[in-house]
């Protein structure tokens, strides 16, 4: 088996979306620093409530779909369609937006601890235009995977073989076939997690240190990936939490402006005029 190596790391940037919510950008900070078919990828975790009670409120999006991870928390998603999803603890909610659709997301806690994750995947051009969806997914409905030295691998989207078994989570397949794992490992504990050749791949690491190949991340990087159908996690002295997500590239040009991502500026431009003129989520 080919072993991943790192390709090159990038560093979170310290930034704020929504009403203010303080957050990191892993991936998106510009159009450089995405990894086809993935977009951005945010990260935010704060027990102040100034830096995440003003939420996310009602915004639009066209072209691309948005995975909500939540680590610690609670949260509401409300849309357009009418509807509303509980996010506590643990759950995912995968959204479509596909030709458009207007939502929030918005904080259930006037204080405590608010921690988790915000993934935008691309949609190919033939998609980009089909009917919004929205999917709850609660906690328990998510496989886990112990490890036998004490760690826990669990499948957020994707299939994957491990250890002679197999996960699959509630949402797999699709054009971009994404797998999204949140990997725990102990002090010192290793995994080989096998990947899909052709597919790119990165992590990012939110506790501890991780070593691939030669390669030591470090909190709050993400690491590109080379190519090949394999890779092997190594933790450091303190352990390692990360997650690692692969998908099949579109291959596509994506033009983007905030919330809307197209193929072409025309198309761009006629998703903002629609935003303007109230059709955004009209049926086509």
């Amino acid at each position: 088996m080919k072993d991943r190596q790192v390709l090159h790391t990038i560093r979170a940037m310290e930034t704020s979306d929504g009403a203010g919510v303080r957050l990191k950008r892993a991936l998106g900070q510009n159009p450089a620093v995405r990894l086809d078919p993935f977009l951005m990828l945010d990260a935010f975790s704060s027990d102040n409530p100034d830096d995440y009670i003003a939420g996310f409120p009602p915004h639009p999006h066209r072209g691309f779909e948005t995975v909500t991870y939540l680590v610690e928390g609670h949260m509401r998603h409300r849309d357009h369609l009418g509807n509303e999803g509980d996010l506590q603890q643990g759950g995912v909610q995968w959204m479509t937006a596909g030709r458009g659709i207007i939502h929030e997301e918005m904080p259930q806690q006037e204080d405590g601890l608010l921690r988790g994750f915000q993934l935008w995947i691309n949609l190919p051009a033939a998609e980009k235009m089909k009917p919004a969806g929205y999917r709850d997914i609660h906690d328990r409905e998510i496989p886990r995977l112990d490890l036998a030295t004490g760690g826990q691998i669990k499948a957020i989207a994707g299939k994957v073989d491990l250890a002679g078994e197999s996960l699959t989570a509630p949402v797999h397949g699709g054009s971009t076939d994404p797998l999204y794992l949140d990997v725990i490992l102990r002090p010192g504990e290793s995994v080989a997690v096998p990947l899909t050749p052709g597919y790119n791949a990165f992590l990012y690491l939110f506790e501890g240190a991780v070593t691939v190949a030669e390669d030591t991340v470090s909190v709050d990087h993400v690491a590109v990936l080379t190519d090949g159908d394999r890779v092997t996690l190594v933790a450091g002295r303190d352990g390692a939490r990360l997650l690692l997500l692969t998908g099949r590239p579109l291959g596509e040009p994506v033009a983007q402006y905030g919330p809307f991502v197209m193929n072409t500026q025309e198309e761009l431009e006629q998703a903002l005029q629609d935003y303007r003129n109230g059709t955004l989520t009209e049926p086509a």
